[in-house]
């Protein structure tokens, strides 16, 4: 075998190796432009403020917020999505045997689901933490009275792990009930089953609004845990989730600048150069990525920007009426904070 032979062998075993590794799953913007709508992972236990369908059987949510906002930046039309109710043990899977095209199902950005898993998470459109939920008649004020409780808790969960954790830690001791559904979780802990329940703490205030009497439990004060609640999407397409990532940082811009669903036409008059740019009037960036020039004047036209977003789902203008906190801009003492586009 000559010298040219063994270099033609070795760079089609270097092709072969690169086509192994190659990502399976690259493409994603082509199939959704090509089905025509992106096909969105979303809570199936109908998590208010988050994703669920309201009484017309249109879904609401800061979630479901997101799917939108990429059907608005790819197709310049919101309504371009379709929504896969998905339980904590199914989400992942979905997502990577891609039943679903993104996963925006307030989940915790992790370590190992961001390294093991073959996802990405693409930005945290929640800051979250988990708390504890009890009974006002056990008279507890604070999570460290909770020794000895039954606890309702989700399987497959970062809460159920951080559950057992604190309880060490605490030198307490608990009682699991563990459900592999929330809405199993749900209706065991209004039955009066367990004591207390924990999951991320704007799911309590949520889930407490659905119990037969809501008055009648306290979310307590102690927060056990970092929960950056974002979307997802598989590994191996990078310009997909550009697409996810950057459909975030829009909204997020979008309100540092001041552009609203209300002003946005006006705004596109604006000598600001920050807002020109992130309204397609300077620069290619949408183009750079796949989709148009005025990705995100869609994105606010349609859906708003993070804080418009924040407050009709979460916030005050929403029956949680969660306060900013952590959710807040980086400006104003929060940690939302999108990098520039330039």
């Amino acid at each position: 075998m000559n010298a040219t032979s063994v270099k033609t062998l070795a760079v089609g075993a270097l092709l072969a190796t690169a086509a192994a590794v190659a990502p399976a799953s690259a493409g994603t913007l082509d199939d959704v432009k090509a089905k025509g709508f992106v096909q969105c992972g979303v809570n199936g236990a109908g998590l208010q403020g988050f994703g669920a369908p309201d009484d017309k059987g249109d879904w609401k949510g800061l979630d479901v917020d997101m799917c939108r906002a990429v059907a608005a930046a790819v197709f310049g039309d919101a309504t371009k999505v379709k929504f896969t109710p998905l339980n904590a043990k199914e989400r992942f899977t979905a997502l990577q045997s891609k039943e679903v095209d993104m996963l925006a199902r307030n989940s915790t950005w992790t370590m190992s689901r961001d390294t093991q898993l073959g996802i990405q998470f693409t930005g945290v459109n929640y800051y979250d933490g988990q708390g504890f939920m009890a009974k006002k008649s056990l008279g507890v004020s604070s999570a460290k009275e909770l020794n000895g409780a039954s606890i309702c808790v989700q399987s497959g969960t970062t809460t159920e792990l951080n559950l057992a954790d604190w309880f060490k830690a605490n030198g307490l001791t608990f009682n699991p009930v563990v459900f592999e559904k929330q809405e199993e979780a749900d209706a065991a802990y209004d039955s009066g089953r367990c004591d207390a329940y924990t999951t991320d703490a704007s799911g309590l205030y949520s889930i407490r609004l659905k119990l037969t009497n809501p008055d009648d439990h306290v979310v307590l004060p102690e927060i056990i845990s970092k929960e950056p609640l974002g979307p997802a999407v598989r590994q191996g397409d990078d310009q997909w989730a550009m697409i996810v990532k950057w459909s975030l940082y829009a909204m997020v811009t979008a309100e540092e600048f001041g552009v609203t669903q209300a002003n946005v036409d006006e705004m596109k008059s604006s000598e600001n150069p920050e807002i020109k740019r992130l309204l397609g009037l300077d620069g290619n960036f949408g183009e750079k990525i796949g989709i148009g020039a005025d990705w995100a004047y869609n994105i606010v036209k349609a859906v708003g920007n993070y804080g418009e977003a924040f407050d009709r789902n979460v916030g005050a203008g929403s029956p949680l009426k969660i306060e900013r906190g952590l959710n807040a801009l980086w400006s104003k003492g929060g940690l939302q904070y999108a990098p520039p586009i330039r």
